[in-house]
Order: C-alpha cells, then structure tokens, then sequence
C-alpha cells in the first residue's frame, strides 16, 4: 500500500497529479503499480475489478508530489465508468505486454481511441511502457516497435519489468518530470493543493445582504 492519505499526511506535498494506468487486462498494470508503491510484487494478483487507485508520495526536481494512481480493469465488462477515470488525469501510462503481440495492437485499436475520446486534458501527458522484459525468450514486440508507435501517439517510452522492478520507478518519476514541464498542468496540479488547503479552511463569511435600492 502506498503512503497514507489521511488528512494529516495531505497537506505535505508541492504538487498533486493524477495518473491513469490502461491497457488490456493481465499485460501486468496492478503488479506494476504494487511495484512502484511497495518495493514488491505479488505474481498473482487477481485482475482488477473496475478501478482501484493508490497514492505515491515523491519527491522529484526538487518538489514533493502526491501522485494518485488510478488502475483500470483491461476486461471490457468493465468498462462503463470510462469516462470518469479519464477525468483531469495529468498522466496515462499505457502498458502492453512484450510478449503478447494483440495487447501492443490494442493500444492503437482500442487505447489510444479511448484516450483521444475521454481525455479531459488536451496537454496530458502519455507513456507507452512495454512490461515483462525479464521474458526476453519470448518477447515478440520488438524495442523499435515501441519506439516507433510510442513516435506516432506522441508518447514517452519505456520498457519495464514490474517482477523484477527494472524501470518501474522510471516510468513514473519520468512521466512527472514531463508533465511538471507543461505549465497548464504544472498550474492545475498546484491549484488543486490550494483547493485542498482552503477546503480545510472552512470560509465562514457570508456576502452581506444588498442593500435595498435608494429611490
């Protein structure tokens, strides 16, 4: 589990994104998540119903962040509260899995649609992460491949492995240091701290009523 999110341990961060994880169901985007969050993985995580989301506490440039981390299920079933978990997301990670070609076709038939329909932020920033590189033996998508398609979207790129941790904090840590470069999100993700700091300081004063119109 990642840092608490109690109300005492909110108010201790710089900036505050949210960051969506999509991509087709058991190409590894939970075990990636657990990953970053607690320096270990679980190989049999069942698959995620719905959405489920932790949150990071990280200091990177300088800046202390809280990252919210929202994890979708990849089964179609699932899938009617798509738009909501696209709304305001700063980043989206879109995993495949190095070896399972159709995962790394879906991005581009099914993924990268989605984003371009539901994504709230015309700035927000995406990563292609290609998962399960300790399987060299039976990659079938090749680094080029990802580059390649990770050009065309527009996206950073990395290939990782949540089993064995390589790049996993890479992705992220990369993916906040691209969106604190872009200023309209850099603005939105410490505006939303101010929020959370003057909705703990309830405003108490009321408007006075207008006065009545002289004749």
């Amino acid at each position: 589990m990642g840092s608490s999110s109690g109300p005492g341990s909110n108010n201790n961060y710089d900036l505050s994104f949210k960051i969506l994880l999509i991509g087709d169901s058991a190409v590894g985007k939970s075990s990636l998540l657990v990953s970053f969050i607690s320096s270990s993985v679980d190989e049999d995580l069942a698959p995620t119903i719905g959405v489920d989301f932790k949150i990071k506490h990280l200091t990177v440039g300088g800046k202390k962040l809280k990252l919210t981390i929202w994890d979708t299920a990849g089964q179609e079933r699932f899938r009617t509260l798509t738009s909501s978990y696209y709304r305001n997301a700063q980043g989206i990670i879109l995993v495949y899995d190095v070896t399972r070609r159709e995962t790394f076709t879906n991005l581009t038939d099914v993924w990268a649609k989605e984003v371009e329909l539901y994504c709230t932020n015309r700035d927000c920033v995406k990563m292609l992460v290609g998962n399960k590189v300790d399987r060299e033996s039976e990659r079938v998508v090749t680094r080029d491949e990802g580059i390649h398609l990770a050009k065309e979207l527009g996206a950073l790129f990395l290939e990782c492995s949540a089993k064995t941790r390589e790049n996993v904090e890479q992705c992220f840590e990369e993916l906040a240091i691209k969106i604190m470069e872009v200023p309209s999100l850099l603005e939105e993700g410490s505006s939303l701290v101010k929020r959370n700091i003057l909705k703990q300081k309830t405003d108490n004063s009321q408007a006075p009523p207008a006065a009545g119109c002289c004749s």
